[in-house]
């Protein structure tokens, strides 16, 4: 089977960053961090209490643009990745059991084995609930329409809400976390992303990130966005949690 199975999500940020980040993010989501792992112990993952784990991070030496990637989870990676490059991927196949992709406009991901089944449950905070519970793909105008086609055909997942600025992927009811694809109004040198949180009552999480060190930047009447202690960007929507 060559289908996405799951998405994780990892925060990618500097090494000299990353404490301020991990502990920004482990008290926004309420999990904690589990031990660390890999030859540099760069990586780790955030432990909701029920559920499976779909949010890490991985220190850099250098930060991509966005701060973050996907790993795509499959029962197939090799096949998976093969579907990737058919479509117009790069990819690095390692020895390691996964494969590094870039999409066509140029947004890292990797292929990696099925690990996950169940959504976690929202977390409940005095305000309401909030969850990290999408990623929006940042695409610039001259890659839209590619990379929308790009994403739906290696999910295969449909694509809907067709206008003019956002398109969203149906994921799985199981899957954790959804995409989103978001045209932009001017142009950038790749595609990129960042995170969003659900939640119950946005005002109030707005404040709640505020406490723990986030900087508003930019108010709409669906989301707010903000940049966490190191400078990555994020939304808080209206959208009710799962």
């Amino acid at each position: 089977m060559t289908g996405v199975r799951w998405l994780t999500v990892f925060l990618d940020t500097a090494e000299e960053s990353a404490e301020a980040s991990e502990v920004f993010w482990s008290r926004v989501t309420g999990d904690p961090l589990s031990a660390r792992r890999g030859e540099r112990a760069e990586f780790a993952t955030y432990l909701p209490a029920d559920g499976d784990p779909y949010l890490k991070v991985q220190t850099v030496v250098q930060t991509p643009a966005g701060g973050l990637h996907l790993d795509l989870h499959t029962d197939d990676v090799r096949g998976l990745a093969a579907r990737a490059e058919e479509l117009g991927a790069a990819a690095s196949y390692l020895d390691a059991g996964y494969v590094v992709c870039g999409s066509p406009g140029g947004m890292t991901f990797c292929v990696v084995g099925h690990s996950g089944e169940r959504r976690p449950s929202a977390a409940g905070w005095p305000g309401g609930r909030s969850a990290v519970d999408q990623v929006c793909l940042d695409v610039p105008a001259s890659r839209w329409d590619d990379e929308c086609r790009f994403w739906a055909d290696l999910t295969g997942w449909e694509l809907t809400d067709p206008d003019d600025e956002f398109r969203r992927l149906v994921r799985p009811e199981r899957v954790a976390v959804q995409v989103l694809l978001q045209r932009l109004d001017d142009e950038q040198p790749v595609v990129t992303g960042h995170v969003d949180l659900a939640a119950d009552d946005v005002d109030a999480e707005v404040e709640r990130h505020g406490v723990l060190g986030a900087r508003e930047v930019r108010r709409t009447p669906h989301w707010v966005t903000l940049l966490d202690p190191v400078g990555r960007a994020y939304c808080v929507t209206r959208r009710k949690p799962a």
